[in-house]
This record gives structure tokens, sequence and C-alpha cells, in this order.
């Protein structure tokens, strides 16, 4: 009898246990989303069915702009050279600028060899200490050894009038996002617009008004590369401390002094960061910008790409690394130092300006001893490069003699491509062309919605709408389904490499040098060894893509992982976890904001690539786009260029969970 009794009883504990667990789980707001989604598609899914069976999208619902557009087209071309607005206000910008960067290419070169690489080594030491220096001076003997000197002098001078107008423009713009809410609202989708629009989709316009040269070169790289600017000046001001700005309100300051005196030194780092990331994405154009006529370093890659010449995009694509790696370590190391020249407190008013005193004549010194070596040291001897074209070419012709062909029992690479391409991109493009219209813009809406807020949700969905509605749909799901098959593969590779990497220090001291290496490289030299390895196609876009974003997603989560609490994971080993099980069970969950992080880094940097792989036979909305620009035709690249703006925006959304939801 007492036997049976705990069975007996045991019954009305589990029935009371299910409402108790099923409650549990109704207080999640996601149980709740869940529940309300499913309820709305067994209403709407079969009248949805029922209206618009068709898997594209109605043309009914489309805009057609090629009439507009190619009037506008036309008009520009009919008058840039008679309209006074062309003559008189974009003339004079052109004009401008390429005084400006005509001027600082003359003075590098006036100034030699010798004179550049010296003051460039005492100005990184001068503000990052003595390794940023010593990088400096390497990096710029590199340029010289590999023959790229002249290159790379014209490469720094477009680089230093694009930044200079970059940082003027986005400063200013983020003063005006930081110091007004109204402004914020307002150009928060603006900037947003900028950077998910791709590079090659506003060249068309600004090669329509400013014709081809370095004008609109500076100019796309400008609006490329301000949009962070902006947006870490508006973060830097709008997250000044509260009470410091009230201690200073009772002093009686104005709002030029609080904004002097106050808001820019509290926000110092964030504006030193808003310079370093503006020039590592002006660099990042230096390729894209020769299509439209940047002479330089960028020029000598894309004339490489047409031919598939490996090594010589290889000795120019180094020295654009070795800018941005001096660059880098120059400015994004300047936060942690104080400023050059400045005593720190301690000493009183005759010391101080004693100090100065020492500070100005030194530097008068380094400089006029810089000028003065430039008079002896012009152009960098011919008999101290060291051609690597020859040998790096060699090497590829080997690979791909040993690679392409076959390898006994895996295949070669183009079994690979054509495997990649068959097996996952073909299904997977006729996956999501045959999809129901109404059902992508449901599963997004859903994705979204699930992840953030309703407005996430709506913006979203009218995004995915947009592409429709601007007549793009089909090539738009072919190009989304490039990106999602790259996207799938670069956070297999990141993360198996990134767990690796935090949990070994040697392997993360090993792979930072070639993550910064593969992270800095102009993105046209990764479609050059890819065409000779895969061919011409979707396959050789993709792989470019996934080796563009894999760094950002190895360092993103091996980060995540590493800063997990020391104190949850010896926990979990007192406990008896295993490593495998501490890495699904405490690692993840505790780093899930940086791995939610990285899936967004990687959609947006695979995006970016894969519509840069329409010159390697992408196909899809990046063809548009570079069709576009080599026609001169404004409707079709600007249509695309939008729809892609839509596309990376929904993925965006889609990916990146709001604040609000993090907060819950």
């Amino acid at each position: 009898m007492s036997s049976v009794t705990p069975t007996a009883g045991a019954r009305p504990a589990d029935a009371h246990a299910r409402p108790t667990a099923l409650k549990t789980a109704w207080r999640r707001p996601a149980a709740r989303k869940l529940l309300l989604i499913a309820l709305l598609t067994a209403v709407v899914a079969p009248f949805a069915a029922a209206r618009w069976g068709s898997g594209s999208w109605p043309t009914g619902l489309g805009v057609d702009l090629t009439g507009p557009l190619g009037r506008a087209n036309d008009w520009i071309i009919d008058n840039r050279d008679s309209h006074w607005l062309f003559l008189y206000f974009f003339g004079h910008i052109s004009d401008a600028i390429i005084t400006a960067v005509r001027g600082v290419y003359v003075v590098l070169l006036a100034l030699g060899w010798a004179s550049v690489t010296a003051g460039a080594s005492l100005l990184a030491w001068r503000l990052a200490g003595v390794r940023a220096g010593l990088t400096a001076l390497a990096s710029f003997a590199v340029c010289g050894l590999l023959g790229m000197w002249v290159p790379t002098m014209r490469t720094l001078a477009l680089m230093v009038v694009a930044v200079a107008l970059s940082v003027a423009v986005g400063a200013l713009l983020g003063l005006a996002a930081g110091l007004s809410d109204r402004t914020f609202r307002a150009l928060r989708p603006v900037l947003d617009t900028m950077q998910a629009l791709p590079a090659f989709a506003y060249l068309l316009p600004v090669v329509l008004v400013f014709g081809i040269g370095v004008a609109p070169a500076v100019l796309a790289t400008v609006v490329y590369a301000a949009p962070p600017m902006a947006r870490l000046t508006a973060l830097g001001l709008r997250g000044t401390d509260k009470g410091v700005l009230e201690a200073v309100d009772s002093l009686g300051a104005t709002a030029r002094q609080r904004l002097l005196t106050a808001r820019l030194p509290l926000a110092r780092r964030e504006l030193l960061l808003g310079v370093n990331q503006t020039i590592m994405m002006a660099l990042s154009m230096a390729v894209i910008a020769s299509v439209i006529g940047a002479d330089g370093l960028g020029d000598r890659v894309y004339q490489a790409l047409s031919t598939v010449d490996v090594g010589s995009a290889l000795a120019a694509g180094i020295p654009i690394v070795l800018l941005a790696i001096v660059l880098d370590r120059s400015v994004g190391n300047r936060s942690d130092r104080s400023w050059a020249g400045v005593p720190q407190g301690g000493t009183g008013g005759h010391d101080q300006r004693r100090a100065r005193t020492r500070t100005l004549t030194t530097w008068a010194a380094a400089i006029a001893a810089i000028v003065a070596l430039g008079r002896v040291t012009a152009t960098w001897p011919d008999t101290w490069t060291v051609p690597i074209a020859a040998p790096v070419n060699e090497a590829k012709d080997w690979m791909v003699a040993h690679l392409y062909s076959g390898i006994p029992g895996i295949g070669g690479t183009a079994d690979w491509s054509a495997h990649y391409t068959g097996w996952i991109l073909d299904p997977l493009r006729d996956g999501l062309q045959a999809l129901p219209w109404w059902g992508a813009l449901a599963i997004v809406a859903a994705l979204a919605w699930l992840i953030g807020t309703w407005r996430t949700a709506l913006t979203a969905t009218l995004s995915l709408a947009a592409i429709g509605v601007l007549g793009r749909w089909n090539p738009a799901m072919d190009t989304l389904s490039q990106v999602l098959a790259a996207v799938a593969v670069t956070l297999v590779l990141g993360f198996a490499i990134a767990v690796v990497a935090a949990r070994s220090a040697r392997v993360d001291r090993l792979l930072r040098p070639v993550l910064d290496v593969f992270q800095t490289m102009p993105q046209f030299v990764y479609l050059i060894p890819v065409v000779a390895l895969f061919g011409i196609g979707r396959a050789p876009a993709a792989a470019a893509a996934v080796v563009y974003a894999l760094p950002a997603v190895v360092r993103i989560v091996s980060q995540g992982l590493r800063q997990v609490d020391p104190a949850a994971l010896e926990s979990a080993r007192s406990l008896g976890a295993t490593g495998g099980q501490q890495l699904r069970q405490v690692q993840f969950p505790l780093a899930r904001p940086q791995l939610l992080l990285a899936v967004n880094q990687a959609v947006v940097l695979v995006l970016s690539v894969v519509i840069i792989g329409a010159l390697v036979g992408g196909g899809a909305l990046g063809y548009e786009v570079v069709f576009g620009l080599a026609q001169g035709d404004l409707a079709t690249g600007l249509t695309a260029g939008v729809a892609i703006a839509c596309l990376g925006l929904m993925l965006d959304r889609v990916t990146q969970p709001t604040k609000a939801k993090e907060a819950k």
C-alpha cells in the first residue's frame, strides 16, 4: 500500500507541473510573439495564397522610374557644359578638389622618399609611440622596395584630401545630430542609406555630374567615409555625462563654452575613433575610386584584375594595406596617450611656457632637417626595388595547375565551384524566387519582430517591399541567395576558428597579424586569385566574400568568448562540465550580443563583396549596378543600387537586435 501511494501522488504533481511550465513559457515575450505569428499565419496565409499565389512581385504594385531617371540623365548630359549650376558651382568644387590633390602630391614628391619616410615615422612616433614609428618606417620602406613609391604618393595625396573632407563633413553632421534630437532622428535614416548603398551605385551620379577624374573619386570617397565620423561624433556628444554639463551650466557657461570646454573634450575618444574609421573606409575606396579615374595604387589593382595578374595586384595591394596599418596604429592609439606637447599638471605657468617652447623648437628643427633631407633624396632609386610579380604569378600558376584540374580523391577547385553553384546557390535562388512575395514579407516581418520591436519589423518589411516596388524582385532574390550561402560558410568557419583562438593565447597571437592583413586588403585583391582558382561565376564572388568577412567574424566572436565572466566558467567546471558543455551552455549564451554582432557584420561585409563580384560573373543586382555605371544608365544603375541598399537595410534589421530588446 505504501509503495503505491508515492506513485499515485506523483501523477497530480506531474499534472500540476505542466501548467506551471506553460505559464513560465507564456511569460516570455518571444513565446507570445510566436503564438501571435502562428495565428496570423493561419488566418492570412490562405487568403493571400488565393489572392496572390504567384511567387514574383505583382506588376500592378510596381513603379517604373525609367522615364523620370532617364530624362534626368539626359538633362545632365545635355547641360553639363553650359548650365550655370555646373559651370559656377560644381565646376568650382571640382577645380578646388583637383588643386588640393595636386598640391599635396607635388609637396610629397618635392620632399622626396627619405623626407616623407622620416616625417611619417616621426609623426607616428609622436602620436602613438616608438612601435608605431618603427611600423611607419618599415611600411614606407616596403612601398619603395616594391617599386610602388610614386603610386603610393598619388594614393596618399588623394586620401589626405578625401579624409580631410570626410572628417570635416562628418564632424559637422555629427555636431548637428549630437546637439539636436530632431536633427539626429532626421539624419539617422540618411546615414543608414549612405552606408548601405554600394559604392558603385553613387559612383554613377557623381560621374554624371563631375565626369571622370580625381574630383568624382574624392567626392565618392567622402560620401562613403563621412557617415562613421558623423555617427561617432553624435554618439560622443550625446553620451556626455549630464552631471558635468550641469556643473558647467551652474558656472554660467554659454552654449558655445559648454560645447568647447565640456562636450567636445569628453567626446575625445569617440572623435578619434571616428577619424580612425574614416581613414580605414577611405582607403577601402582606393580601388573602387580607380574605376572612375583615380590614379595610384587602386588603378594598378584594377588593371591587374582585368588581366588576372595576381602578382601585380599583390604588389599594389600590399602598400594599401601598409598605409592602412600605419594610419590605424597612429590614429587608433592616439586616444590612449596625452596630447602631444602638453604637460600633465603640477607645473607652473612659467614651466608650461618653457615646455611649449622646447616642443616648438624640437618640431621646427625636425621639420628643417626633413626638408633638407628631401633636397638630397628625390625619387626612390630604381636599384632598390624587389620585383615580386613574377614569383607570385609563378606560384599562382603552380597552384592553378595542381588545384584547379583536380586533387586525387577530393576533386579540384573547378569541381568545388560547380558543386557549390549546383547544389547550394541554384536551389537556394530558385527557392527564394519561387517563394510567394507575401510569404517573403511575412517571414522577414516575423524574424525582425522576434529579435526587435514592431518598428524593426516595419522597417525590414518596408525595405523588402521597396525592392518589389522598384521592379527588382527576382534579381534581389538572386543576390540574397548568394549572401545567405556565403554568410553560412563564413559563420561556420569563423566560429570554429574563433573558438580555437579564444581558448589558446598562442593561436590568438599567431592569428592577429594575419587578420590585420586580410581585414585591410582591398576587396578587389581577393577577386583576382579566386577567379584564377574557381573561374568566372557566382562561386568566386562567394569565395572572395567569405575571405573578406571572415576576419571580422573571428575577431568579434573570439573577443566575446574571452570576455565571458571567469566565475561562470569556474562554476561550470566545478560541476563537472566538459569543454563542449562550457562552450554551449555558458560561453555562447553569455556572449550572445557579440555573436549576434558577428552575424550582422558578416551579412554587411558579404553583401559588399557579392556586389563587387558582379565584375567576375556574380550577376544579379551587382551586375545591374556595374552595367549602369559602364553605360551611363542612371535608371538601371541607381534603381539597382537603391534595391541593394534596401536589401542591406532589411538584413541589418533582421540580424541585429534593437537596444530595447537587449535591455529586456
